[in-house]
């Protein structure tokens, strides 16, 4: 039987827990871990006040969190509290992290995340991987998380999963890129080319910016569409707080739809894509510029000093943009739209025409369009923060590894 078309993973604390006594104690470790997250530092009694568990039971928790090394107390609470004071409880700084990497068509990229939600460690390969075959590519990877891993391992971190985002679909086994037209990847399985030794999960890039900006975007809805680019265009739509991924998991493949079906040919075998007008290359085309290492800051400076071949390149994009959103939002309705990636960056220069072509293209009120303040770093930041979360999610689960085999294991 299929998986859902939503979000598979867990989103809230212990939400797949069986029910059980064991999966109530487990959903309750989780509880307090997301309190202490979200709200710390926090007294025991604040703990209980905010889950709606004695301050008994809360105490037992945070005992066996602190014994795990997940939660460590700071000391007594600041003066000006009414009663006793209590110790001061804090996700620690040391233990599981979360490893994220990326796949880019023309970089490389690893980080370590912490509980606390810190980058504590991280490595960047710049170079095309257009063309490249996948051994190559993912040994190169691999050498970067073993640099990332030993340098979070220097601070007191060890690996409690692997999350991989890559430009390309992904199958519902969460390890095997399916079609990867901007690398001419097809049926890689991931899963057998990466370290193992710990948790493997790979996902969609878009997909894994729009978790990012959930998690870590300012006064961002649950609701939402974020679209991101680099050389492609992908989408997320994020519904109640969870992705919605289709019945094979490739939804959000808004690049490879078509806003002129007399367009040029895409790498995806269709004519007229939103990438061929709308992606990074089809925009330096437009602007008469060779593609270079910063291709967004180089359209962005161009834009910013005036040059009039590069504004006109930049609208044309926003206004191909407005037409592929049109057709998602009238069919999605999401409460707004948030640009992310490369889109970020040059938003000044494109959502004039964009915003212009969805006020003319829709019967009701407009939806708000924002910008990402995580940029380009939403894809590596998100599958970093998934294997957080998912700790966060069951602390249980993690606690009993104490720590996970190297990368070479």
């Amino acid at each position: 039987m299929s998986a859902p078309p939503h979000e598979a993973r867990p989103t809230g604390p212990g939400r797949s827990l069986p029910d059980t006594q064991q999966g109530m104690r487990r959903r309750n470790l989780a509880r307090v871990m997301h309190a202490v997250s979200a709200e710390g530092p926090l007294s025991r009694a604040a703990v209980a006040t905010h889950i709606g568990l004695t301050r008994a039971a809360v105490s037992t928790l945070v005992d066996e969190l602190i014994r795990t090394g997940l939660i460590e107390e700071l000391g007594p609470e600041r003066p000006g509290r009414v009663g006793r004071p209590g110790s001061a409880l804090a996700i620690s700084g040391r233990g599981p992290a979360g490893i994220g990497a990326e796949i880019g068509v023309d970089h490389l990229a690893v980080c370590a995340v912490d509980l606390r939600g810190e980058v504590r460690a991280r490595a960047v390969r710049h170079g095309t991987n257009r063309g490249r075959a996948p051994g190559p590519v993912l040994r190169e990877l691999s050498a970067l998380v073993r640099r990332v891993v030993a340098d979070a391992e220097r601070e007191g971190l060890w690996p409690a999963g692997l999350a991989v985002a890559v430009p390309g679909l992904v199958g519902r086994d969460a390890r095997t890129v399916v079609r990867a037209p901007n690398l001419d990847w097809h049926d890689v399985d991931l899963g057998a080319l990466l370290p193992g030794g710990f948790p493997l999960t790979v996902d969609n890039e878009a997909n894994f910016g729009g978790l990012a900006e959930l998690w870590l975007g300012a006064d961002t809805p649950r609701d939402f569409l974020h679209v991101s680019a680099e050389i492609g265009i992908g989408a997320a739509l994020v519904v109640d707080g969870s992705l919605l991924r289709g019945t094979r998991g490739f939804a959000g493949e808004l690049g490879h739809v078509p806003v002129r079906p007399d367009g040029p040919d895409c790498v995806c075998g269709g004519r007229g894509c939103l990438e061929q007008y709308a992606g990074e290359e089809a925009v330096l085309r437009a602007a008469g510029l060779e593609p270079g290492e910063d291709r967004v800051g180089l359209l962005a400076r161009r834009a910013a000093d005036g040059d009039e071949r590069v504004r006109g390149a930049l609208r044309e994009a926003g206004t191909a943009l407005g037409v592929a959103l049109t057709g998602a939002l009238n069919l999605l309705d999401p409460e707004a739209v948030v640009l992310g990636g490369a889109l970020a960056g040059l938003a000044p220069w494109l959502l004039p025409s964009l915003e212009s072509e969805l006020a003319g293209r829709t019967a009701g009120p407009p939806w708000p369009v924002s910008v990402s303040l995580l940029g380009p770093e939403g894809p590596l930041l998100g599958a970093a923060h998934s294997v957080v979360r998912a700790v966060l999610d069951d602390p249980a689960g993690v606690a009993g590894r104490g720590r996970a085999p190297g990368p070479d294991a």
